[in-house]
């Protein structure tokens, strides 16, 4: 009998046992495989990284996905996540480089670079013009060094543009900009830009009128580069500022136009400390972007 209740009492831990195991990995969280995660209408598993009121993504699980309704559905982008942080990039991998991609409605577009460690890579701009449902590869161009700025953007359903920067040296690098007017299947390299500090931003404001702001490191003025010709001849903008606010608006930001004339906000800098740091001066152009002459103070958060 003694022998009996002993098997049975082995029994009953050893079947405890088992429960318990069993309990735990039932609720244990399991990373989800590929295809848990291509399409799926558990909001939770895929958490939003960016909104723009209608179109979101996420970079989880080295995935990059978008939805166009509020995460009900997502769809893979057939891109490798590491892709997009080619070259000189040490920021936030969750978090798509600012201004290297497009979500629109109309136009979904992603660049990144492909090819070998050793070498230059291609650069690529993957796009969809039906919201995912079939990709489009165009090469920008076959070989690009060690890229560091990324800029895509269109203007209408035709005309894009490209500006990449690479190669860089302390303070100096090499800039390139790129131009489509087929909707992005095919990219031309502009004339060289003869631009060789760093590259804070650009961009077209029309098909002909571009332009490239230096002054990414202590920048002590503004330098402001400009094209009339859609990228054919690249100058120098002449931006004369007034003595009170010498070394104070260091960088120009991209132009925008405003009425009958183009009009340009210059910030203070990484380090500006003039009203606390919160204006901006805004300068205005009546030639298209050649000269400028001061006009007011602004607000440091208007960007416009």
């Amino acid at each position: 009998m003694k022998n009996i209740l002993l098997g049975i009492s082995s029994l009953m831990v050893a079947l405890l046992i088992i429960a318990l195991i069993y309990f735990q990995s039932s609720i244990e969280p399991r990373k989800p495989q590929e295809n848990q995660i291509t399409d799926t209408k558990d909001k939770q598993k895929v958490p939003i990284q960016f909104a723009n009121q209608a179109i979101e993504y996420s970079l989880q699980y080295d995935y990059l996905k978008i939805t166009f309704d509020k995460g009900e559905t997502w769809k893979t982008v057939p891109i490798a996540k590491d892709k997009l942080f080619e070259g000189e990039y040490s920021g936030n991998k969750q978090e798509l480089i600012e201004k290297s991609y497009i979500l629109s409605k109309n136009r979904i577009a992603f660049l990144y670079s492909d090819g070998p460690d050793w070498s230059a890579k291609k650069i690529i701009l993957k796009y969809s013009l039906d919201q995912g449902d079939h990709w489009q590869d165009a090469v920008v161009t076959e070989q690009y060094p060690s890229l560091r700025f990324r800029k895509v953007d269109f203007l209408n359903e035709n005309f894009g543009y490209v500006i990449l920067t690479g190669d860089r040296t302390v303070s100096q690098e090499m800039s390139n900009v790129y131009v489509t007017h087929d909707g992005g299947k095919s990219w031309k390299e502009t004339n060289p830009t003869n631009v060789t500090r760093l590259i804070k931003d650009g961009g077209f404001v029309d098909e002909h009128t571009g332009f490239l702001s230096s002054g990414f490191i202590n920048p002590e003025e503004p330098d402001l580069n400009v094209t009339q010709d859609g990228g054919d001849s690249w100058v120098s903008a002449s931006i004369p500022i007034p003595d009170q606010y010498n070394k104070i608006f260091v960088t120009a930001e991209l132009p925008f136009k405003e009425e009958d004339h183009l009009a340009v906000l210059i910030n203070q800098g990484p380090s500006g400390d003039y009203q606390g740091g919160k204006v901006k001066g805004k300068f205005l152009s009546k030639d298209n972007g050649l000269t400028w002459e001061f006009s007011a103070e602004v607000q440091a958060n208007e960007t416009k």
